[in-house]
């Protein structure tokens, strides 16, 4: 339930109302299945007939759009309904995040912790010593915070995520539930008389830059020494992880189950679909995209788009896709051939 009027939404928006501007708006669904309550958006051609059948209460639809709305309807005209829609949603995810400033009775607050008056920390939070935490976080239930840590302004960690010792979050940061920030590298010696391990101890931390987000269930190892950081604006989908020592730049986007090995330098604004592996000790320049299920075991120096295992160039990885679907066929003409020669080489040896 959103429980804002048509009103207050085009303010949000900034657009202009078509019609009653004092309907009541309860909640958000998609063109086809929206009706009496709710509001939705028309910004495609191929909508155009859920569009003109639409019952909805409130539509977002462009600026140069002529349609007058029903009685008991209206729109909210703006320059990109699309865009716009993304801005009501992020309204109201705000406005269900927040919660009241406080540290809830149950939580365990350790020693020296600096917390700002607007922060709140929810039931079962457990937060250890000299840490601090800036205006307006929120702890969900169940976080526990290391020794150490500093979290910035506006950063929401929800529920059950770890955040290990001496890591440093930033402004505007979302942790989803389950994330574990700072857990030890994947750092051994192998004993080479019986194969047994040696620990290495990892004794660095993490940085999450501002507007970071991490998904849920995803893991970020802490450096051997210095930080793995994650840079300002990346966002990185759920079951990703990220070892020891890299660095990850600015505005980048992970898909799910992307593993990055230890002491991957990566560029600005690069895209790792799902399922993508890089080596360790690799670079990888600004402005890559690495295509879904592809294997990375080479720096790659030029910005572009990339696909396979061992990584290549997309366009040149799909030509040698289509050869190799192409196989059965081809082992077929080449036997066909062999036989041929052979009948061949057997009538002229007569």
């Amino acid at each position: 339930m959103i429980n804002l009027t048509v009103e207050r939404i085009a303010e949000v928006l900034n657009g202009k109302v078509i019609g009653d501007s004092s309907i009541l708006i309860e909640s958000i669904k998609p063109i086809e299945n929206a009706g009496p309550g709710d509001i939705s958006f028309y910004y495609h051609e191929k909508y155009k007939n859920e569009f003109q059948k639409s019952n909805a209460s409130c539509l977002i639809i462009s600026n140069d759009n002529p349609k007058i709305p029903k009685e008991k309807q209206a729109y909210i005209k703006v320059e990109r309904p699309y865009n716009s829609f993304v801005t009501l949603l992020q309204h109201i995810e705000k406005s269900l995040n927040r919660k009241t400033a406080g540290i809830h009775a149950s939580a365990v607050i350790g020693e020296n912790c600096e917390i700002s008056s607007s922060a709140a920390i929810s039931a079962g939070c457990i937060i250890g010593d000299n840490v601090s935490i800036g205006d307006a976080s929120h702890l969900k239930p169940g976080v526990v915070v290391y020794d150490n840590v500093k979290i910035g302004s506006n950063t929401i960690i929800n529920s059950n995520v770890t955040v290990y010792q001496d890591c440093k979050i930033g402004n505007n940061c979302f942790i989803y539930a389950g994330a574990v920030i700072g857990s030890d590298g994947f750092g051994y010696i192998e004993n080479k008389a019986d194969g047994s391990y040696e620990k290495v101890p990892q004794l660095g931390n993490v940085i999450l830059e501002d507007f970071v987000e991490i998904g849920a269930n995803s893991t970020i190892d802490r450096a051997l020494v210095g930080s793995t950081v994650i840079g300002k604006g990346s966002k990185l989908d759920n079951l990703v992880h990220v070892a020891h020592n890299c660095v990850i730049g600015e505005n980048t986007g992970i898909a799910a189950q992307t593993g990055v090995s230890g002491s991957v330098f990566s560029g600005k604004r690069n895209r790792f679909g799902g399922q993508v592996g890089i080596a360790g000790h690799l670079e990888i320049a600004d402005d890559v995209t690495i295509l879904a299920q592809s294997g990375v075991s080479k720096s790659i120096t030029k910005s572009g788009i990339y696909f396979g295992s061992p990584v290549k160039e997309h366009l040149k990885a799909f030509k040698i896709e289509a050869v190799l679907r192409r196989l059965p066929e081809l082992a077929h003409d080449v036997d066909q051939l062999k036989n041929e020669l052979k009948n061949i080489l057997e009538k002229l040896g007569d």
